[in-house]
């Protein structure tokens, strides 16, 4: 069998990826006294005083929603929100497999973006953080913006900034291979979309200074007709030089491609004009803009996919689980550009010096002790940024 028709097996097998579990003994009378009532009046009333009690008397300081509305769903695109739950499920897996955080899917069906954000600020007191995910853009971009605005729980939308984050480690560490400076490399980014806006802004926060994005109707500049109001925001901070052209015509001399757009767009005649020692970082799924192998044949020194059977996956597992670690456990009220940066550091300085290679830029996706240095990270993060509350 192919690995989706296994997977699919499995499923009908598993009947559902989570289960809920008691933390509590209830094989007595005093055990039902003590979890619920007449025993259960006490920490209510106790959270009727203090709001704040409830991270302690209950799991919220544990508790992360997994939030879709079923519009952007891996690469199958705007499947509905029940046809995404396998996905939100798997989320959630992860969330418990890698850093013990209790996750639970909540599949809204509604697109419309006051409907999710109220939705989503109406629950938010059962949690300990949001997890927004597989939303289309622009309307995930919002949705993000407003929630933070008004909730006190960190919101985070992975697609987005998980990626980045790990993107950001990779060329962290690729650098040090190829010896260049972050401040100094040319970077391209096809796919203007969420996560390649994302991405954009998040190397920048670590250094990038030469910046182009390109979408299907070639490199943005600042008020280019086609650009939707995120773009146009990135146009005025990057490509400064307003070049127009095509990918093509962009990549020629550029020390960094990332690609999160379409498959086979890039060919290895393309990564040939970049310049030496090209890091290429084609990250659509399941197929890359450009494959491995080709990319080699164009000259490329480093290359990182998002697939698990080429070296250097860059895959969102290695952020997220420990971003919500260390972001509950100090009970922070936000993510910010500071934690993201921390986040990339720290993924970074899992792989030594001395075992950095072409082919070992990032830590394996299996490598539950990410999640650790990742939380560590973002705790002392969030402390010097004044954002945690424990």
């Amino acid at each position: 069998m192919s690995i989706s028709e296994q997977s699919l097996k499995k499923h009908y097998e598993w009947n559902g990826k989570i289960e809920v579990i008691t933390r509590c003994e209830l094989n007595s009378r005093e055990d039902l006294s003590l979890a619920y009532t007449p025993g259960v009046a006490q920490p209510c009333l106790e959270i009727q005083k203090d709001i704040n009690k409830s991270y302690e008397l209950t799991r919220r300081s544990n508790i992360v929603a997994v939030v879709t509305d079923g519009s952007a769903v891996l690469g199958l695109g705007d499947i509905g929100p029940e046809a995404g739950m396998p996905v939100m499920e798997g989320k959630c897996a992860l969330f418990k497999a890698f850093a013990d955080v209790d996750a639970f899917p909540l599949c809204i069906r509604s697109q419309d973006v006051d409907e999710i954000v109220r939705t989503v600020y109406l629950l938010s007191g059962s949690f300990g953080g949001i997890n927004l995910e597989d939303i289309s853009a622009p309307r995930c971009f919002e949705i993000e913006r407003r929630l933070k605005e008004i909730c006190d729980i960190p919101v985070f939308h992975d697609d987005q900034h998980g990626t980045a984050i790990v993107v950001g480690a990779a060329l962290l560490n690729a650098l040090k291979i190829v010896k260049k400076d972050i401040g100094e490399v040319k970077v391209v980014i096809n796919g203007a979309g969420a996560a390649g806006i994302s991405i954009g802004k998040h190397l920048m926060n670590l250094g990038v200074k030469n910046l182009t994005m390109v979408d299907r109707f070639g490199a943005i500049y600042a008020g280019k007709p086609e650009n939707n109001p995120s773009q146009e925001e990135m146009a005025k901070i990057t490509n400064l030089e307003h070049k127009s052209g095509s990918l093509a015509d962009i990549l020629m001399g550029a020390d960094v491609f990332v690609g999160v757009s379409a498959p086979n767009i890039v060919s290895a005649e393309m990564v040939s004009t970049m310049a030496k020692d090209a890091i290429v970082f084609p990250m659509a799924n399941p197929t890359p803009e450009i494959m491995p192998d080709e990319a080699k044949k164009g000259g490329a020194r480093i290359i990182g996919t998002g697939r698990s059977d080429y070296p250097n996956q860059i895959n969102n597992v290695l952020a997220f689980p420990g971003i919500f670690r260390g972001a509950l456990d100090c009970r922070a009220s936000q993510i910010n550009e500071e934690m993201k940066v921390a986040t990339s550091h720290a993924l970074a300085s899992l792989i030594p010096d001395d075992e950095l290679n072409e082919e070992n830029i990032i830590p394996s996706a299996l490598n539950k002790d990410v999640a650790k240095v990742v939380a560590r990270a973002v705790i002392e993060a969030a402390r010097a940024t004044n954002v945690a509350r424990k």
